[in-house]
């Protein structure tokens, strides 16, 4: 299918169509700068508006006026004026070695700087060179014979602002308008009120920003003593903001842990990422304190924070038990795992063991699919589609969005509740096959989290709806709902249905040297515990083979 041609400015008209946006749902959380920034803007020429946009959507601050080529845009240098006088360009930047070795070509260099050996490589130039010129300068001092000049854009903070207000977070760009302009990506069209935006006070946009300042520091490197002064000391009252601040203190904690056991386990006590008490309880017993982690292990088995913190403290507290004297806790009775056993000769092409069994028993047996989490996921997001994509606040404010952007929070369903029981109701009855058969011809393309259109082809839904029970279906996606960013995860790798009658087996396969993953051990535990046909499937190659035995 042939892609749109987009207009010579297209990039314009979209940031245009972005601020415009912004000022319409934001107009009472702009700042004054945010609202100078819009009028002047809109009193720049054409061309100077076109220039300032291509310069915010690239990789900066700095840019050679040599090396800007836009036919729409015309001169860069007339362009540039307007943005020169208002502030929004700098052309006489200070400029560090290491940013004139990034802006200058190698023949550049070589006329502003003495020359390295023969065949040098321009990272040991460069290092070559450092200890000589400590100090930046302006281009004209670097090198005073040329005739460039370099634009520093002064303006990315308040374009980041917008971004962030129009978004509601720092990964999406503006590249999303032209992509959905293209049809790369397409969204569902959820109706938005006046009030669908993500932020509510200005306050929270300082927050969000702050917190991702922290963020982008820790992973430069910055001492984990001068970050935890900066992170608020206090739990935000914005749950959103409070499970990012949550997170940063629990990767803080992370990087903590192999040099310095005290101060992780001080900075895991104040963060409530799942996985944070779990982690207190390892360090504490790595401190021998093991009175303490008894307590705090046997508090959250008591009210755990979800399964897989369940399935840790199953294996820590006998341990805790055994070194205290205590009784050790009965462990929960365990069901038996249906286990095939395969000797396979190992693929000259290198194919995957999944793919290898799956040709086997497809040879030997019923047809045999490789789906690993694409093909539950995908029919859960055709039903619960309703769910996923409803109007409620806080969940979509702008239009390209694959999923709402409350879908991991704990109270996802609670919120949605009644939508959640239709859609389990339309299993009861029986009509969900015309409903996802339905849904699937609507919403083919649209992104989704749940779906992976290649992979759910029409024949595997057609197969998944005539081999899977409605009540399985119903246990498999109430399990989901109960944890869907967990949970969505550790599906079995291979689905078999039975030929000539429904029924099917999902199964798990594990190559020599593999074993089960906690998910996978759990979403084991809950099939087997509900009669669901699920099995493990352990290979070994042929001896002799390359690959090798286990």
């Amino acid at each position: 299918m042939q892609r749109p041609t987009l207009a010579p400015l297209y990039y314009l008209t979209n940031f245009q169509s972005a601020l415009g946006w912004i000022s319409e749902r934001y107009g009472d959380l702009l700042g004054d700068p945010e609202q100078a920034f819009i009028a002047a803007f809109q009193q720049l020429p054409l061309p100077s508006q076109a220039l300032l946009v291509r310069l915010v959507m690239r990789k900066g601050p700095l840019f050679l006026a040599s090396k800007l080529h836009y036919p729409e845009i015309g001169c860069i240098r007339s362009a540039a004026a307007p943005l020169t006088s208002l502030g929004w360009l700098d052309t006489k930047p200070e400029l560090s070695l290491p940013q004139l070795f990034q802006l200058l070509t190698r023949a550049d260099l070589a006329q502003a700087l003495p020359a390295g050996p023969a065949g040098q490589r321009k990272d040991a130039w460069l290092a070559e060179l450092s200890p000589q010129y400590p100090e930046p300068r302006p281009l004209a001092a670097w090198h005073p014979t040329t005739s460039d000049t370099v634009y520093a854009l002064q303006v990315t903070p308040i374009c980041e602002r917008l971004r962030l207000m129009f978004f509601g977070n720092l990964h999406q760009d503006w590249s999303e308008f032209v992509l959905t302009d293209l049809g790369v990506f397409q969204y569902e069209k959820v109706p938005f009120s006046p009030h669908s935006r993500a932020f509510q006070h200005r306050q929270e946009i300082d927050d969000y920003l702050h917190l991702h300042d922290c963020r982008q520091r820790l992973h430069q490197g910055t001492a984990i003593t001068e970050l935890l002064d900066a992170i608020p000391s206090q739990p935000y009252g914005n749950p959103w903001l409070e499970s990012r601040r949550a997170r940063l203190l629990f990767q803080l904690a992370q990087q903590c842990e192999a040099d310095d056991v005290a101060t992780a386990l001080a900075i895991y006590q104040r963060s409530s990422h799942p996985g944070a008490r779990t982690r207190q309880v390892r360090l504490l017993e790595l401190q021998q304190q093991y009175a303490t982690a008894f307590a705090l292990a046997t508090a959250a088995q008591q009210q755990p924070e979800n399964d897989a913190e369940l399935q840790q403290l199953a294996r820590i507290l006998p341990r805790l038990a055994r070194r205290l004297g205590q009784p050790k806790p009965a462990p929960a009775p365990a069901v038996p795992v249906p286990e095939q056993w395969l000797v396979l000769p190992p693929s000259e092409s290198g194919q995957a063991v999944e793919l290898a069994v799956r040709d086997h028993l497809h040879r030997i047996d019923a047809p045999v699919h490789y789906v690993e989490n694409t093909l539950l996921n995908g029919l859960f997001g055709l039903l619960f589609w309703p769910a996923l994509y409803a109007p409620l606040p806080g969940a979509f404010f702008h239009p390209f969005q694959a999923a709402p952007a409350d879908l991991y929070r704990p109270d996802f369903q609670h919120r949605r509740a009644a939508i959640c029981a239709q859609c389990f109701a339309e299993l009861d009855s029986g009509s969900y096959r015309e409903t996802l058969r339905q849904r699937y011809q609507e919403k083919a393309g649209l992104q989704c989290p749940f779906i992976h259109w290649p992979w759910l082809t029409p024949d595997l839904l057609e197969q998944a709806l005539a081999a899977i029970p409605p009540q399985h279906l119903k246990l498999l996606f109430q399990r989901m709902l109960a944890d869907l960013q967990a949970n969505r995860t550790g599906l079995p790798d291979l689905i078999q249905f039975q030929a000539g009658h429904p029924g099917y087996r999902m199964i798990e396969v594990k190559g020599p040297g593999d074993k089960l993953q906690d998910n996978q051990k759990r979403w084991l535990t809950y099939c087997l515990a509900h009669s669901l046909p699920i099995s493990v499937c352990y290979v070994r190659w042929q001896a002799g083979s390359e690959a090798g035995a286990p």
